[in-house]
């Protein structure tokens, strides 16, 4: 099977960040890149998602303003990625107060830097979670997020 930059991502946080408050530093990379050749990782997808995670960093650091009535029309290329089951939970998520417009911004922004053909939602939870954990002051959502990821039976209400 042939793994994907979010599968990449998704061990990388399981095994190196779970337990850090914050993305890897540059000073760590190199190590980190030698453990994830070690794991069978490609190389070009080791930089591609550390390219992903520079974007979130990026991404995290500009805020627009904030727009309760905000209305998100998805452009055709993001429905072909995100399925309606997908756009629907992160509505969800923005309803709830787990998301807000601009950081549904950078997950959908993030998503569609993966470059897969279809993210669904058990991979974007991952998405959000990853966007989450970048994001200054956005540790109550990662908590509930990290709750939904690692708890099959977590159910939004």
């Amino acid at each position: 099977m042939k793994e994907t930059v979010l599968d990449l991502l998704m061990f990388l946080f399981e095994n190196y960040m779970e337990d850090e408050d914050r993305f890897p530093p540059q000073s760590e990379r190199a190590g980190l890149q030698l453990k994830l050749l070690e794991a069978g990782f490609d190389h070009d997808e080791i930089e591609h998602a550390f390219a992903w995670l520079e974007g979130v960093l990026e991404q995290g650091s500009e805020s627009g303003p904030e727009r309760d009535q905000a209305f998100r029309v998805y452009s055709d290329e993001e429905q072909m990625m995100l399925d309606v089951d997908a756009r629907g939970f992160l509505m969800q998520l923005e309803q709830i107060g787990v998301l807000s417009p601009s950081t549904r911004e950078t997950v959908i922004e993030r998503a569609m830097a993966l470059d897969e053909d279809e993210i669904d939602v058990e991979r974007l939870k991952w998405i959000v979670l990853l966007v989450l954990f970048a994001k200054p002051g956005e540790e109550q959502a990662f908590a509930w997020m990290e709750d939904l990821v690692f708890d099959d039976a977590a159910v939004l209400h």
